[in-house]
């Protein structure tokens, strides 16, 4: 670093970011200067996820302010998230089933092998060990391979990949655009393998629903695809390596009883993922179609609107403050880290499984779990929207 390079503070934990308490909706500002507002209240921001008259599609239309300054997957508008009305539904239903609750109940089983397969490898490492590269990476990216019937060759692919299509503006623009490139060249040959020989694999069964459903367009299929290789994962590992440096590092009365009890385990689970965004980047994007009244205050037609999930899920008015941090206890109203409404996380459900099997088994198979170096030295996962432990030394 030259002497004329400003310092970067140190990144604050995901677990301690500061948020303000959520007020009215009020005038706010786009990461790039343009106006927008910003919506906080707990009611008021489940009101704009859930309201048709705030859509994804509009954010990209031809004279829509730019809302990254380099490509991403997160901002293609071939993804379903990308997708309003009719065409977004019809995605939707792609892919519906193979989500549910009861389908997860089935993977439950092998999902708690997977995990009990990576801990028996982590015993035999030397410690200290790198709980990061031997347990929360290789844990989604081994459940999600699974699925989509990928092999382990294209782990470290998957990787880089993803690392790009969530890029947070930091990498070369024209590396990401060639990482895209050929991220959606291998999603397109994925979706021609499973076309010729299909099986028993979320993907064929993509293929198969889609030739159902009919008028799915290709490029909307592809980016279904790469969406569900890097959600599928990141998402997964980034919380994970959260919640062991946030439960390790401060809230260690917890781990006897999360060894003990697995439906202590899954509360647990959806409280820390109330709690811990994924990244830094504050508020989901609408555009308002209309003039809509939210909270009292008209938002105007046209209006960028920033609904603030990690403000409303501190909201006092439903979360108690005295229970805000009691980790066991059950949520008094539905998280809004998954989103509300139409957009709703399909891999919620995966999600709070994984997290739930990986926690509790980890503690119930080392109880003496330690971190071996303070919070404040971790070094961060940076370059992504999503930030978690780039490593974290453990021993037991």
């Amino acid at each position: 670093m030259t002497a004329t390079e400003p310092t970067r503070p140190a990144p604050v934990p995901m677990h301690r970011l500061h948020f303000e308490k959520p007020g009215p909706p009020c005038p706010t500002e786009l990461p790039g200067g343009g106006p927008a507002w910003l919506v906080s209240r707990y009611d008021d921001v489940r009101q704009v996820l859930s309201d048709p008259r705030f859509g994804r599609a509009q954010l990209y239309a031809a004279d829509a302010p730019a809302l990254s300054d380099v490509p991403d997957l997160v901002n293609d508008p071939d993804l379903m998230f990308n997708q309003d009305g009719p065409g977004h539904l019809r995605l939707r239903r792609t892919l519906r089933r193979a989500f549910t609750p009861r389908a997860v109940a089935r993977w439950r089983p092998w999902i708690a092998a997977i995990v009990d397969e990576l801990l028996d490898r982590l015993e035999t490492r030397p410690q200290p060990a790198d709980v990061v590269a031997e347990f929360s990476l290789p844990l989604p990216v081994a459940v999600i391979s699974r699925l989509m019937g990928l092999e382990e060759s294209a782990w470290g692919r998957l990787r880089h990949w993803s690392e790009h299509a969530f890029s947070d503006g930091t990498h070369d623009g024209e590396e990401v655009a060639s990482s895209l490139e050929e991220f959606s060249a291998f999603g397109a040959d994925l979706l021609e393998e499973r076309r010729r020989t299909p099986g028993d694999d979320l993907i064929s069964g993509l293929v198969a629903a889609a030739d159902e459903e009919g008028g799915v367009p290709e490029a909307q299929l592809v980016s279904l695809v790469c969406g569900l290789v890097v959600g599928g994962h990141d998402s997964t590992m980034t919380m994970l390596g959260n919640a062991l440096l946030y439960l390790l590092g401060e809230r260690r009365e917890t781990w006897a009883l999360l060894g003990a009890d697995e439906e202590a385990a899954g509360r647990l689970a959806d409280r820390l993922v109330h709690l811990v965004p994924l990244g830094d980047d504050r508020g989901s994007a609408r555009h308002a179609a209309t003039d809509v009244e939210v909270g009292g205050v008209t938002i105007p037609a046209g209006a960028i609107v920033l609904a603030d999930c990690g403000m409303a899920n501190r909201d006092p008015e439903v979360f108690p403050p005295a229970t805000l941090h009691d980790l066991f206890a059950p949520l008094e109203a539905p998280t809004l880290s998954f989103g509300a409404g139409p957009h709703y996380c399909l891999g919620a459900w995966l999600a709070r499984t994984e997290l739930q099997l990986a926690l509790h088994r980890l503690a119930a198979r080392f109880p003496g779990l330690r971190l071996v170096e303070p919070a404040d030295a971790v070094a961060w996962r940076t370059g992504t929207t999503s930030r978690s432990p780039q490593r974290l030394g453990v021993g037991w």
